[in-house]
Order: C-alpha cells, then structure tokens, then sequence
C-alpha cells in the first residue's frame, strides 16, 4: 500500500518564490498608480467652482465681496467656503498659483484684531507695506513658510496668505476687485 505523502517541509521555499511572489503582487498595484497619476491626471488639483460660496457670501450682505478678476488660467480655484465666525463671517478662496504653490484669499468682516492673529498665527508681525494697484497692502510674516498681504479697509479685511511668491501674491491683490 502506498504511503501518502507528506506536505513539504515549510523551510523548502526559497528566496526566488518570495520574489516571484512579491512580482505577481505589485504589477496589478503599479498598474493602478499609473492609470490614477498618468490617465486620470490624479496629480492635478480638483478645481472647484466659486460661484456658489461668493453668491451666498453676497446674499449675507455682511461685507462688500470681492471677486478676483484677471487672473491667467494657470490659477487653480481649489476651495471656496463661506461661513459664520464669532466676531462676524469669512469668506474663503484657496488657489494653487501657476508656480505650484497654495494662496488663500480670505475676505471678512471679523474685527483684524481677531481675524489677524487666528489667521496668521499669534506671531504673525507687520512688515511693511507694499502699493498694489493704488491701495497700500501691509505685509505680515505668517505661519512658518508663508508670508502675507492684508487690506484693512473699513467694512472688511482682505488677506492673501499662503506660500507663494511675493509676485504671484501680487497678482491675486491686483485681481481682488
């Protein structure tokens, strides 16, 4: 009578089979990245629209909205938010700049004295201020990497902050009409 035969030793699998079977797993997972990054452009930022948050932003009649014109197609819309704050209401624009990086345009009615330091860190310190389409625009330090532009105008306060280059900031003030 014939003897069964007993599994093999768990110890027979070699190193070639781990990498045989490490192969057979990440192809379908480098197949999936790449259809995301190269035919779906997953690393592109979703642009959003920012109709809905300026109208409703207008309709709360809070403060005098503006809405940045001008600006060349490389400007990516990737956030627009408006809601109610103590002390008043925000309106918020976030952009990524034709350069890459990310501005915020905030727009509110909340006294400077609390919008500044909640928006710009307690540290956040004015630098100085800079002619930009006839308007005096003071520049802050913000938080670590970023730097700001902020419109103190008697029905609302205008800040530009984020990363960006000081031109590309520039450029969204000019816009900011």
């Amino acid at each position: 009578m014939d003897q069964p035969s007993s599994p093999p030793p768990i110890n027979s699998r070699t190193p070639r089979d781990m990498v045989l079977s490490l192969i057979v797993l990440l192809v379908p997972v480098l197949l999936v990245v790449l259809i995301y990054r190269v035919v779906q452009g997953g690393d592109q930022p979703v642009e959003v629209d920012t109709a809905p948050a300026i109208a409703q932003a207008r309709s709360a009649d809070a403060f005098p909205v503006a809405e940045p014109e001008g600006l060349s197609e490389d400007w990516r819309t990737i956030s627009a938010t408006f809601q109610k704050a103590e002390g008043g209401q925000i309106l918020r624009l976030g952009y990524v700049t034709p350069d890459g990086a990310g501005l915020q345009l905030i727009q509110s009615n909340v006294p400077p004295d609390d919008l500044l330091p909640a928006e710009l860190t307690r540290s956040g310190r004015a630098e100085g201020t800079l002619k930009v389409d006839g308007q005096s625009w003071q520049r802050y330090t913000a938080r670590p990497g970023e730097r700001a532009l902020v419109l103190l105008e008697r029905d609302r306060t205008i800040v530009i902050v984020g990363g960006a280059h000081e031109e590309e900031q520039r450029d969204l003030a000019a816009a900011v009409r």
